[in-house]
């Protein structure tokens, strides 16, 4: 084993006793677990500071700061906190509701990442597999030494700065874009730095990991999200791309720049505007509600089953949450996760949504917003809701 290797070997079997022992509760004790709404007593949490903590936000809210967010808690599985407050859409007067359909942007990472996990357990690929291996434009003299690992802990040494490259040529000869030939690009443009050396964070790779997952489970990648995780999960609401029927619920993306303390809006992303690209991807596209994203965060807590589906083992887990690489101000990155050395793990999305699990506590929380820009006091409410805990 080389000295890559063993060093994430090492980072595994750390956060694996984290997982397991810095709940005070066994694996055993938390598998399958669904959420329910309960009081915060029952969770050993204290109502009075959660109700501080949703205070932030509504001032935040009423200030302007922020037009509008969905905030949730669950600790042991007891959801005891879930709030919509604002706007869904400012303009109009439509309240946030607590379905409210927000645009996840990055926080899709996590989910991918947990799909190529799935397919390392399935047997169809490993982590330490060359990304060539299942995509010939990355088999070159360029690209030929990024693998699969490197991509999912953004440290293949690409840099390359657009999400996708122009889809101009597909709409010339009329062929229809896909994943594959836009990912294509990356593996013949190749790493700038040496592949595993440092930490850039990359949306490009993370396409790139979107093709892997379609050439080695056969299915495209919306289908297989959908297969092995939204719908094992219970995650109705979640999906790639925006459902006609669901539109009504979609909040309004609201860009903010702060000038002198306050913030200036400008409106982004309306319901039914055309799509982003014209490819399901895997850097983001994630349309989803805070309780389907609850509950794939709770399959973490649950080392990787909830109700009677297992979705990752608890090896799975600790592999993306282990801190693999340096991501800066950021602290460290595992497998679709900025991961700590003590076992806590987060992500956020450009659109506003944030998300973070504990499993000191045995909790995670959300905060989803569609308010970019904003003053956000997420890290403020995050240190209370830590706090409340007993």
């Amino acid at each position: 084993m080389g000295h890559r290797g063993g060093v994430r070997t090492a980072l595994v079997l750390l956060a694996l006793v984290c997982a397991g022992l810095c709940t005070g509760l066994s694996l055993s004790a938390r598998e399958g677990r669904r959420l329910a709404y309960g009081p915060a007593s029952s969770a050993g949490m204290d109502q009075a500071a959660l109700d501080r903590g949703v205070e932030l936000f509504r001032q935040a809210v009423a200030r302007d700061e922020l037009r509008g967010a969905v905030l949730m808690v669950a600790r042991h599985g007891t959801i005891v906190l879930h709030e919509a407050l604002g706007w869904r859409h400012h303009g109009y007067r439509l309240p946030m509701e607590k379905d409210t359909l927000f645009r996840m942007a990055s926080n899709t990472k996590p989910v991918v990442a947990t799909a190529v996990m799935i397919l390392q357990q399935d047997g169809k690929l490993k982590v330490e597999d060359r990304a060539g291996r299942y995509l010939p434009s990355f088999d070159t003299y360029r690209s030929r030494e990024i693998t699969i690992a490197e991509l999912l802990s953004h440290t293949s040494g690409l840099r390359i700065g657009p999400i996708f490259y122009p889809f101009d040529e597909t709409e010339k000869t009329g062929e229809k874009p896909t994943l594959q030939g836009a990912v294509a690009k990356f593996g013949e443009e190749g790493p700038v730095e040496t592949p595993g050396a440092t930490f850039s964070y990359s949306n490009a790779g993370f396409n790139t990991l979107g093709a892997i997952i379609e050439q080695a489970s056969g299915m495209s990648l919306e289908a297989f999200l959908k297969a092995r995780i939204y719908d094992p999960l219970g995650m109705t609401d979640s999906l790639d791309h925006e459902d006609p029927a669901k539109l009504a619920r979609m909040a309004t993306v609201y860009r903010g720049k702060q000038v002198d303390g306050r913030v200036e809006w400008t409106q982004g992303f309306v319901p039914d505007d055309p799509p982003d690209f014209p490819v399901i991807r895997a850097s983001g596209g994630l349309i989803s509600t805070a309780m389907d994203y609850g509950r794939f965060l709770q399959m973490f807590l649950n080392g990787g089953t909830y109700g009677d589906a297992r979705i990752l083992t608890p090896e799975s887990i600790a592999a993306m949450t282990a801190p693999h690489a340096n991501a800066d101000k950021d602290g460290s990155y595992g497998y679709g996760w900025f991961a700590a050395a003590a076992g806590g793990y987060w992500h956020s999305g450009s659109d506003g949504t944030y998300a973070w699990v504990d499993p000191a506590h045995d909790l995670f929380g959300l905060v989803f917003t569609q308010s970019p820009g904003g003053i956000n006091p997420r890290e403020e409410f995050r240190r209370i809701v830590t706090e409340a805990c007993r």
